[in-house]
Order: C-alpha cells, then structure tokens, then sequence
C-alpha cells in the first residue's frame, strides 16, 4: 500500500485530494496546522483507518526535519509528497506590507522547499519516491494583486523543474500541478495589504472548478506521473497560451482582466 503525504490537506483542494486518494486505497497522511480540522477529514473519510493525522505549520521552518524523522519512523517510507500548503493573496504590491510578502513566501516557498529537502534523502536513498507540488496558473503568468503569490510558485516552478533534473537517475519523479480557479475558501483566507484576511468569496473562485472534481483530475495526474499537469477552466487556459505564445497581447489583456 503507497503512502502519501499531503500538506495543507485540512480545507480546500488538499481536503478533496485526501478524500479522493484514500477512496482509491492509500495511506493518506495529512497536515494542515489545525488538528481538529484533520480529526474532521479523518472521520468523513472512507477508509478512516488509512489516515494518519501530522499538525504541520509549513511556517516554522525549523521544525519540518524532526516531523519528517518522526513520521518515517512510525508509519515507514513516504511514497509521495503533495506540497499543497499555501497562502494565497488578494492586495496591490504597492500597498502591501513587506512583512506580507515574507510570510508568503516562507510558507508557500521556503516552507514547501524544506519540507521536500527533510524528506527527499530518504527518497534518494531508496530510489524511489514522487514529489507532487501544487503551483497554480499565475505559477505561469503573473496578475494583479497576486504579486506575492505569484513571486513565489514562479519560484517553485524553477525549484522543481531543476529537482526533476537532478533527481532523474534517482528514480524519484517530480509532478507540478497548476490549479486554475477552485471552488474552496482559498480567496476568503487570502491576505490583504496588512496581512489580515480578505474574509470575501472572490466570483471567479466561487464559479471554479468543484473541488472533488478537481481531486479527481489531480489524482489521475499524480498517477500518470505527468511532470507537468493544468488542471483549470477554458479563461485560465486562455491566458495560459496567450502568455506563452503572443506575450505583448497578454500584457495588454492582463491589465483588464478580472481576476476576483
């Protein structure tokens, strides 16, 4: 039976993966900083017996080697490694504060990068192992008020894909998932310019992709072990390929475009 570890897995997209996944017969451990939260995933989940619950703040840096160690030690090898944890944004980078943008990309970031570097030995050790990290379509292209947000899974796309070179005789794959819009509360706990909540539905995140739907989609990209997988609605694809193939015309649009 694989094991697969899912961080950010209390809400949202990490929520709907746990459940997907452990209804396809995995051990699913899954950490989010708020044990209660986890404790609610577990008992709504199918098979409860196949969920390890780990509380993880991907903010505390310092902390993520031991509760690697320790997790090894008592459930064995991790298969794969989901980075979903994040945070995301909803402020003018002009506006918002410097502390705002350390806090994102030490979570979304650094915290997602020490986590992969705490497990990865074990991986390279065995050669054997999948890290799946979930960027997102501005991962891709930037928009506004998501200067941050966007800083920091371009960041993450140049992570991986030079893992993914340098792990390849190892055995070990490496999978980026770039969401479009998701139907989760990911915009209501998106920070603003001083760092407190937005505490809103943005429409285009209410009007996403459901996320079961999306797990779903997630899950058979994981298991394809595609290096790269989008998983969004027909507007985000439209901008994807607009950036990447007529870049001055996407500038232009990009100044107009909804984007909450």
């Amino acid at each position: 039976m694989k094991k697969i570890w899912i961080t950010g897995a209390s809400s949202g997209i990490g929520e709907a993966l746990a459940y997907e996944l452990n209804s396809r017969g995995y051990f699913v451990v899954i950490s989010a900083r708020t044990e209660q939260a986890l404790l609610s995933v577990k008992e709504k989940s199918k098979f409860p017996d196949k969920i390890k619950i780990l509380p993880l703040d991907l903010g505390e840096i310092d902390q993520l080697q031991s509760k690697t160690d320790s997790l090894i030690s008592e459930v064995g090898e991790i298969d794969i490694l989901v980075n979903n944890g994040g945070i995301s944004q909803r402020s003018f980078a002009a506006e918002t504060k410097i502390s705002v943008d350390e806090r994102i990309m030490r979570v979304n970031f650094l915290g997602t990068v020490a986590l992969t570097k705490a497990l990865l030995p074990h991986m390279i050790k065995r050669k054997s192992g999948h890290i799946v990290t979930v960027s997102s379509m501005v991962g891709k292209f930037g928009t506004p008020l998501r200067s941050s947000y966007s800083a920091s899974k371009h960041a993450l796309q140049g992570f991986m894909d030079a893992l993914r070179a340098e792990v390849f005789e190892s055995g070990i794959d490496v999978s980026i998932i770039c969401p479009g819009y998701v139907a989760t509360d990911v915009s209501k706990n998106a920070l603003t310019a001083d760092g407190s909540k937005q505490n809103t539905m943005d429409q285009a995140t209410a009007n996403g992709i459901e996320p079961k739907e999306f797990a779903k989609k997630m899950a058979n990209a994981i298991e394809a072990k595609k290096a790269e997988a989008y998983i969004a609605g027909s507007k985000e694809m439209f901008g994807l390929y607009v950036s990447r193939f007529f870049p001055s015309l996407f500038r232009k649009l990009v100044r107009k475009m909804a984007v909450t």
